[in-house]
């Protein structure tokens, strides 16, 4: 293991990340007494695959099949002007959108570290050129402070407490063939 890595904490793994999963599940549940205006929409990479896992579990536990989306955010983000390379923008999927945009619906919106709210300031710019939803609901597997902007999430999974240069990483079968989180100290 190279010194760079030398500080790296395993949170939780694969048991413990379904029962985050469980748990934001619960909790949408449990807010949202109308579930058929509910969607969920994952933000691209890991925060799509958290929101199926979300949908697939409320599925589990209510019998209701929830609208499932993706939002892509890359020329939404503040700093693509700052990076050189051609931004490589993928597929946002949102089949429940009808001519009347998000009218009427409640978004939840699914990420997989909050860290300073640039990503979601970005999502909900997206988001709303899609339209007015009735309410925009935020969840996230990590918290992990040092927001810059005044997002705050609505479904926390987990709080995990860092310094400023650390970095926490969500791992998942889908985009990494393994499950976990990990707290790298600097």
């Amino acid at each position: 293991m190279s010194k760079e890595f030398s500080n790296i904490i395993k949170v939780i793994g694969k048991q413990g990340i379904q029962e985050i999963i469980a748990k934001l599940s619960g909790e949408i549940i449990k807010d949202n007494k109308n579930l058929n205006k509910v969607v969920i929409v994952g933000i691209r990479t890991r925060g799509e695959f958290i929101a199926k896992r979300i949908v697939k579990e409320i599925k589990r536990i209510k019998g209701i099949d929830l609208a499932n989306g993706t939002l892509d955010i890359t020329l939404y983000r503040d700093d693509v002007i700052y990076n050189h390379n051609i931004p490589v923008v993928k597929e946002t999927h949102m089949p429940f959108l009808t001519a009347d945009g998000l009218k009427g619906l409640t978004v939840i919106l699914i990420d997989d570290v909050l860290f300073t709210g640039r990503t979601i300031r970005s999502a909900l710019d997206a988001l709303t050129d899609m339209g007015r939803a009735s309410k925009i609901r935020l969840g996230v597997l990590v918290n992990r402070g040092h927001h810059e902007l005044p997002i705050a999430a609505d479904y926390i999974g987990l709080e995990i407490k860092t310094k400023l240069k650390d970095s926490v990483r969500v791992n998942l079968m889908e985009t990494d063939k393994k499950e976990e989180i990990l707290h790298k100290e600097k």
